[in-house]
């Protein structure tokens, strides 16, 4: 994670937490016009108007930056979908509400997007959203996820309801690829996706306590903890 945002000595905490935001966006904007890989913490320094050893002072190298602006997503995605978590309700409109949240919280990233998944999706990569780097960021989703289940009024099989955030949370992964890849205008098909999803999901979900799909269910469920 990215390096506590704490001031340098002399500098107050909002002065502080104001330099460490103007990097983290310099950073992401340097990204979507230069790539991941070309885009050196001098050169952020430099368009970020600030020293270098205050630069490395916030973020030690360019993976806390990456870390920080995960964070800075799932807080806005966090912020997003609290009133529609609120209550309880079916478990269809809980996760509608979830996932198409989180795409208007990626929505102000989607130029940056396409440059820095080809680093992300490297195998064994600190940036990637399955790398022990990401893990705290990943665990508040999955939290948001369980949020979702845990407020929902539509029966639910108890073994499958204890593995539902995590396969969530790679639903959402899969959703996030898509959109990487969405040139609709807006990114409408995105939103398609979701909407068309949300009640397949729903009634795969509703069908596992049942006790005809079961056995179906807890097979498909071995396979997940094994390989996960």
């Amino acid at each position: 994670m990215a390096a506590p945002a704490t001031s340098e000595p002399g500098e107050s905490t909002a002065k502080g937490e104001q330099t460490r935001r103007l990097i983290v966006d310099t950073a992401v904007r340097l990204f979507g016009e230069q790539g991941y890989d070309k885009t050196t913490m001098r050169a952020i320094a430099a368009a970020a108007g600030v020293s270098v050893g205050n630069a490395y002072y916030y973020f030690p190298s360019k993976n806390h930056l990456v870390q920080a602006f995960y964070t800075t997503v799932q807080d806005a995605h966090d912020e997003a979908c609290r009133h529609a978590l609120a209550t309880p309700g079916p478990f269809v409109d809980r996760l509608r509400a979830a996932l198409l949240t989180g795409v208007e919280a990626m929505a102000p990233y989607h130029g940056f997007a396409g440059s820095f998944f080809k680093t992300a999706a490297e195998p064994g990569s600190p940036v990637s959203p399955f790398s022990a780097d990401s893990a705290p960021t990943r665990e508040r989703s999955v939290r948001m996820f369980r949020s979702v289940v845990d407020g929902a009024t539509t029966k639910i099989d108890p073994e499958l309801r204890a593995e539902l955030p995590e396969l969530l949370w790679l639903a959402q992964m899969g959703i996030t690829l898509y959109w990487v890849h969405d040139t609709s205008p807006g990114q409408t098909k995105t939103r398609l996706l979701v909407e068309r999803s949300t009640p397949l999901i729903d009634r795969l979900v509703g069908m596992s306590r049942f006790r005809v799909f079961q056995p179906v269910v807890r097979e498909a469920l071995s396979l997940y903890r094994l390989l996960r």
